[in-house]
């Protein structure tokens, strides 16, 4: 079955789907990664908490994460990270 997608001809309605799939698909690993993005998701997180509107126990793992994640972005990805 998925030999029978994979080389249907090019201009079948389905090729579409896959390929504007992929593309959002990129998109969503661009801006998952991008440190600009991150920074402004931590500034959410920070006003958040300051305002109350989420506690200590929600606010600390969040945080670490998203350090973690703007690490990452920063450094790239460890040799066997499989993403």
């Amino acid at each position: 079955m998925i030999t029978g997608l994979l080389t249907l001809p090019p201009n079948t309605p389905f090729r579409g789907v896959i390929w504007v799939a992929e593309k959002l698909n990129d998109a969503a690993e661009r801006e998952l990664h991008d440190p600009g993005v991150l920074r402004a998701q931590l500034a959410v997180l920070n006003r958040e908490f300051e305002d109350g509107d989420m506690s200590p126990e929600e606010f600390e793992p969040g945080r670490e994460r998203m350090f973690d994640r703007l690490h990452a972005a920063q450094v790239g990805p460890a040799p066997n990270d499989r993403r």
